[in-house]
């Protein structure tokens, strides 16, 4: 699973625009279709991605965290029924509510397509951690 931080969440990060830190707000992921979704570093919230590429969204995901090297990682991100197009990557982001202030964190290439058929889906990340930021 390759792994990118998105650029201006590392620079709210570093300015204190993520208030609290990524421990202290409601983390979420996103399944992504590849063939309605380009990664860009210009992205910064939810509402950069078309609703179109989203093939599913996880339920709040528990023990985020940033470690001393500044690795973020948080518990595997569970999606529930997942139904649609097929998904080759996550984006992990933080859920205000409202997709246009819900900041993007992180952009994970799956290891292989992601075929869907209704099943509930676990992504687990790898061993050391989502990505460092």
């Amino acid at each position: 699973m390759a792994s990118t931080p998105y650029p201006l969440a590392r620079q709210a990060l570093g300015l204190g625009d993520i208030t609290g830190g990524l421990d202290a707000v409601v983390i979420k992921a996103v399944l992504v279709d590849t063939d309605d979704y380009t990664y860009s570093a210009a992205h910064q919230y939810l509402s950069d991605v078309a609703a179109g590429a989203r093939v599913g969204t996880s339920s709040s995901i528990p023990g985020a965290d940033v470690d001393e090297d500044g690795v973020f990682d948080a518990d595997d991100a569970s999606f529930a029924a997942v139904t649609g197009d097929s998904a080759e990557a996550v984006i992990v982001y933080v859920d205000t509510g409202a997709e246009g202030t819900s900041r993007l964190i992180a952009y994970i290439e799956l290891a292989s397509a992601l075929t869907t058929d209704g099943s509930d889906v676990i992504v687990a990340w790898h061993a050391s951690g989502i990505c460092k930021l």
